[in-house]
This record gives C-alpha cells, structure tokens and sequence, in this order.
C-alpha cells in the first residue's frame, strides 16, 4: 500500500533516496464559466481600458501563455480541468460549447470532468462538445449506459503516458446533478467514495500506480473522498470556486491540502488562477514532495495575442447585446458567492424585486430565487446588458405558482439546508422576511417568516414567483413541482432586471433586513 514518509503539505525524502523518482507538473483550472476575455475583481466584465491599465484578470488569452510558460520549466507535465467549462456568459449562449473545446484544443488540455454545468442543456451538447475536443472527458461515479447519446463515449477513467510514466485518471461530478442541471432522464449519479475507489482499484490491477481524481464535487467532498479511500494521489477539485493557496490571506485551505495520503488542489475559479502543483513521485507510486501554488492571472501575464485575436473575432456577433447600456447604478451591486450564498446580498435584492414588480398584479405575494443564479457583482456607473447576462446567465424564464404557507416554509428549509457548504440553494426573496439558525438541524432552522406585515399562515395559498430552474425542482426545490397553476414561460430573467434597474433613474443597491441569521 502507499505510504508517506511524513506528514505535511510539503513531504520531502531524507537523504539516501532512491534514484528512480519522477517529477509531474500538474497545470490544472475549474469552474472556468466561459470567461474567455479578462474579468473585473468581480469576476464580470472588464473593459478593454481597464485591461489596457493593468486591472484586469484571467481571460484566454494570459491562461495561454501561463501554460506555454509552465510547461517549458517542467520536466513533464500534464493539463487538466476540474469541470465547469460551460455557461456563465453570452460566449456559452451563442456558441455552447464549442469555443471552450477550440481553446481547450488550443491549450492542450489532457482531461477533464464533467461538471454539472456540462448538462446544463442536456446530454446533446455535452456530446457535441465532446466530439469536438482532442482530449477525454470522465465522469466515474455517472451512470449513463441507458443515455444513447453518452454511453460510447463518456468513459469513467483513462490511463495517459507522459514521461515513460503511466497516470490514471478519473473523473467525478456532482451526486445531485439531477437537480443542479439537466442531464435528463437517462443518467443517474452515485457515491463518490464508493465510485473512485471502483475505478482505483481497476487502474490499480492494471499496475498503474499514479492516480489523479479531476473532482467537480467541492473541497469538502474531495477530502471526504480522500480520507475514505486508498490509492489516490492527487485531487484536482472544482464546483465550490475554491482559493487554496500559501500564500493568499482569503484561501480557505493550504495548497496542497493534505488528507492522509492524498493532495487536494483547487484554483478559484473564472481562469483568474493556473494551478501549478509539483509533485515527486518514488519508483512505488507514493508522492514523497507536493508542493506549489496557484499562479495569479493578472497584468503581469502578457496576453498570447492569437488567442486574444481569435476571442475578438469570437465575440463580434455579441458586441450590439451586450454593449447595450441599459441602467445605471450609484454603487456597486454584491452579487459575491461569499455574500450571496450566505446572507441577504444586495444582487440578491435587485433580482427578487424585479421578479416580483413584474408580477404583483397577478396575485403574486412573494418572489423566491437560488443565489446559485447569480454568477457576478456589477460595479458602479453605466450597467450594460453584457453585465446583467454574466450575472443571470442562464436563460431562465419568471415562473409564477401558487403554493400553501407549509410549503413555503418547506421551501425555505431547503434553501438554508447546506448553508455551511455556500450551495446555490441559498434563497434570496422579496415580499418576504425570516430568520434562520445555521446552528440548528436542517429542516428545523427557520423562524419568524412574515409575508407582507402578516405571519405566515401555514394553511394560506400564496402566489409565488420563481425562475422556471427553481420551480421545476432546481437546487433542491422539490416541493414546488407540483405547485399549483404553475406558468413556466414568462420573461427571461435577464431581461426583467435590465429593466427594473432602468425603472426609476439610477438605482441605489441595498439590503433590508430581510433576512436575519439567529
């Protein structure tokens, strides 16, 4: 069986090592959401004059040259992806996922996971996407031998050679998929642990004895994942966007985090960080040094201009949409995961407000949204519809609904179930106020909810505006499904903020009050 030698995120031999080492350089990003040109501080939009001046971030063009530059100081290398590649601005809208496999082409990514994102439109343009890329996508805990369009081609593991050195690869995607996206009826998702170990121990008879997991699961479900199995090396890590670094006062975690045996890496997310971890490898398979950093794409990565000259041409058919001014804003608007998946956020509010002002003359009483819709902040000054559709990417349509008081609060149960893990199911709302106790056992942590300046009553039918993804079970959201004279196909959600924003003048962002944690 493996073994360390020591315990500790740097793991170095003593002298008297044997001489038949190898040395990997592991390149890796996750949850890179289309973001293809440069990004602001919050992780939208950044113009061509703020990028000129040195305040931009990431973009496919400084990823290529970091890779490029990577790659000639290590002695071998691999490139990989934590999943998530798609959705996240009008690029995945007009192109789906074909500019992501021409640059990932490009890159010369070795594998990737699949992220639940990857189905966002079903299982046809996961399989396009695959087609179109020179390199495997895995998912191992996924069962889709029922799903024509996966089962030939969506395999669980692989084995790639770099060196003279064989390394396993397998892929992991989120246990509950089913209601994080759309992979359709035909494919089912099972436990990771359990799933790993599987393909660990096939990988292992094989005699490869290098195994890297590409995890799109969150950080807490890779160490979960490697401290119940045995045989993985390294965890390449995606879903929850999270910063593990040495050297960076926000990470959540040192980089490598070291469970047992295994190094667990992250790099944020939106390409603003390339992930470097070098590894030593004795001539057992057993890592005897993991060490590294994420690098920061900042302005002093010099951009690769063909790639910056290619997403330019890529992004004309855009530029009318989403250079539209549509509002202005005095401030800036928190649209923070950190923010939005923990508390009241002020992006949260502007959302939940338009919902809701749209629909009131219909006998909607409360407005109901997943924070996991909201993908970025918006900064203060003119606000462009390119800006409102990298927060609300998604395409969603208002759905509007009629639930009892019971299942309101049901609803609101759910939303505040995994606060501690930030997930998406974080219900922002308007019409509404309550309070929750993150202390207390899920499905007990709601208090004092008020629609209006009443109590809610649990007998009471209420209308309820949500996005179509929330009403039809997304995020957890089950007890909708069955609401009452439910309407999936009113307005895109975008397209109700843009124009509340432009309502009354320049809008003032805020928060209330609203939601209170106990």
């Amino acid at each position: 069986m493996k073994r360390f030698l020591t315990a500790g995120a740097v793991l170095a031999l003593s002298t008297g090592m044997a001489a038949a080492e190898y040395n990997l350089t592991i390149l890796h990003t996750n949850d890179f959401h289309a973001r293809f040109e440069p990004i602001s501080k919050y992780d939208g939009p950044c113009s061509s004059e703020d990028n000129g001046e040195g305040k931009c971030f990431g973009g496919s063009g400084r990823l290529m040259t970091a890779i490029t530059e990577a790659r000639d100081r290590a002695e071998n290398s691999i490139l990989v992806d934590g999943g998530d590649q798609f959705q996240g601005t009008l690029f995945y809208t007009h192109y789906k996922g074909m500019l992501a496999a021409e640059m990932m082409n490009n890159m010369g990514y070795d594998a990737m996971t699949v992220g639940n994102h990857e189905f966002d439109d079903g299982p046809e343009v996961l399989r396009g996407f695959m087609d179109a890329v020179e390199f495997p996508v895995l998912m191992s805990n996924g069962d889709v031998t029922n799903e024509p369009l996966l089962a030939d081609k969506l395999a669980k593991s692989t084995v790639i050679e770099k060196g003279g050195e064989q390394i396993g690869l397998i892929g992991l995607t989120p246990q509950d998929t089913h209601e994080l996206a759309s992979p359709g009826d035909n494919v089912t998702f099972s436990d990771p642990v359990a799933a790993v170990q599987g393909e660990v121990d096939l990988l292992a008879a094989k005699g490869v004895n290098k195994i890297i997991v590409l995890s799109h699961s969150g950080y807490s479900v890779d160490q979960k994942v490697a401290a119940e199995t045995t045989g993985v090396d390294v965890i390449v890590g995606g879903h929850t966007n999270t910063l593990l670094s040495n050297t960076n006062e926000r990470a959540e975690g040192p980089y490598p985090t070291m469970v047992g045996e295994t190094a667990i890496v992250h790099a944020y997310a939106y390409g603003k960080f390339l992930g470097e971890l070098n590894v030593t490898f004795d001539d057992e398979g057993n890592i005897t040094k993991a060490e590294g950093e994420p690098l920061i794409m900042d302005a002093a990565v010099t951009e690769d201009q063909p790639t910056v000259d290619r997403i330019a041409e890529a992004a004309k058919p855009l530029e009318e949409i989403r250079n539209r001014v549509v509002a202005e804003t005095s401030e800036a608007i928190d649209g923070e995961r950190g923010s939005c998946r923990a508390q009241e956020c002020s992006m949260g509010n502007l959302v939940s407000d338009a919902m809701l002002d749209r629909v009131k003359d219909q006998g909607i009483d409360v407005a109901i949204s997943n924070s996991g819709g909201l993908r970025a902040s918006i900064d203060a000054g003119e606000v462009t519809m390119g800006e409102v559709l990298t927060v609300l990417p998604f395409q969603n349509t208002l759905s509007t609904f009629q639930v009892s008081g019971a299942t309101l609060v049901e609803a609101l149960e759910n939303g505040v179930s995994q606060h501690e893990e930030q997930a998406g199911r974080f219900p922002q709302v308007a019409g509404m106020s309550f309070a929750f106790d993150p202390k207390a056992e899920p499905g007990s942590r709601i208090s004092d909810v008020m629609i209006g300046d009443a109590p809610i009553d649990p007998e009471k039918t209420y209308g309820v505006v949500s996005n179509n993804y929330v009403r039809n079970g997304g995020d957890g959201y089950a007890m909708f499904k069955d609401a009452e004279n439910a309407y999936d196909y009113g307005p895109d959600l975008a397209d109700v903020t843009a124009e509340y924003l432009a309502k009354d003048g320049t809008y003032t962002p805020y928060t209330d009050g609203r939601i209170t944690m106990k």
